[in-house]
């Protein structure tokens, strides 16, 4: 095997690599019409207004495989040294071993971005259990009385 066909072997061996990796993204407009089917998807939830979103629906963050979205979250920034991870919505059809992973990525990719923009706190409003435990897990606080989220549109 000569040089040539030894580094076309190594980059066909490192694009097999990388089509399995979780990668996150900024949040697209085009993304809006996936999240909107996956909110509707879920039983108990409906999808928010655009304006009621970050950035009209493109404040946060996309976690992909292939090219597909598995995962989503928004991030209200605030005027204080704290942001809101909120939103968060996956595809319900999606049923790879890396789901969690996956949602684990969102929340500490959110948590990196975020801090290297001199935030210093994120907080949360949670009630599905699995979401929970993987906060509990990379190590946020959980109050374990329930709250209630309280909106009026004005």
């Amino acid at each position: 095997m000569n040089e040539l066909e030894l580094l076309k072997e190594i980059e066909d061996l490192d694009k097999k690599i990388n089509t399995c990796k979780l990668i996150t993204r900024n949040l697209k407009e085009s993304d809006w019409d996936t999240l909107v089917k996956w909110w509707d998807s879920w039983p108990d939830w409906t999808a928010p207004s655009k304006d009621f979103l970050p950035d009209n629906g493109t404040g946060g963050l996309m976690v992909e495989k292939n090219g597909m979205p598995i995962v989503a979250g928004f991030i209200y920034e605030t005027n204080s040294s704290s942001v809101l991870l909120e939103w968060i919505v996956s595809d319900p059809e999606y049923r790879a071993n890396d789901r969690g992973q996956a949602v684990e990525l969102l929340i500490t990719e959110a948590e990196k971005m975020t801090k290297s923009r001199g935030y210093n706190y994120m907080f949360t409003i949670g009630r599905n259990k699995r979401l929970i435990e993987t906060h509990k897990k990379l190590g946020w606080s959980v109050d374990d009385k329930p709250s209630h989220e309280i909106i009026k549109k004005l």
